[in-house]
């Protein structure tokens, strides 16, 4: 399941990358190729059409987002950034619907979308640690993996015995 929530998670953010430069191309150069599909006819023309750039700029940065967090291996936090962006589709088929488009197009792209998100970032924030990935938040940030800490009872007579992972002071 693992693999299979790692290749949705890449899909996920690889999708938005390539749907926003399509808008940002049709925004800068003119064309509709991408605002067709999205839904709205007539889609938005003369200084309105700067909205093409608009939208493919959020998709992009959001595409960015979830990548850099998932290769960071920040997978709990890739999940929780998922579950909240779940909002951009759903907003995108409300816009469909109250702009008079086709339910089809609402539906099967945008809500569609939408539970396809929430179910990978569910399955993300459902995810065990596996034992080569189970560093805390503060391992992860600071480096430390708690094999050089020493208490004041080490400080003073310097010995210690490894147990486990951790270093534990020894007591006379």
């Amino acid at each position: 399941m693992r693999r299979f929530t790692t290749v949705l998670t890449v899909l996920l953010g690889v999708f938005p990358l390539t749907f926003g430069s399509q808008f940002v191309f049709n925004g800068l150069f003119g064309g509709d190729g991408a605002a067709a599909s999205f839904g709205i006819d007539p889609w938005p023309t003369g200084t309105a059409a700067g909205y093409f750039a608009v939208k493919g700029v959020r998709d992009i940065a959001l595409g960015l987002v979830i990548l850099a967090l998932f290769a960071l291996g920040q997978r709990r936090s890739t999940g929780v950034v998922l579950a909240i962006t779940t909002i951009v589709p759903i907003i995108d088929m409300i816009t469909v619907f109250t702009h008079h488009g086709p339910a089809a197009t609402a539906l099967g792209i945008h809500g569609l979308t939408a539970l396809v998100v929430l179910f990978d970032a569910v399955l993300l924030l459902r995810e065990r640690p596996t034992p080569d990935t189970a560093r805390t938040d503060d391992t992860a940030q600071t480096g430390d993996t708690g094999d050089t800490a020493r208490t004041d009872d080490t400080a003073q007579t310097g010995e210690t015995v490894r147990t486990g992972e951790a270093v534990q002071p020894v007591h006379s």
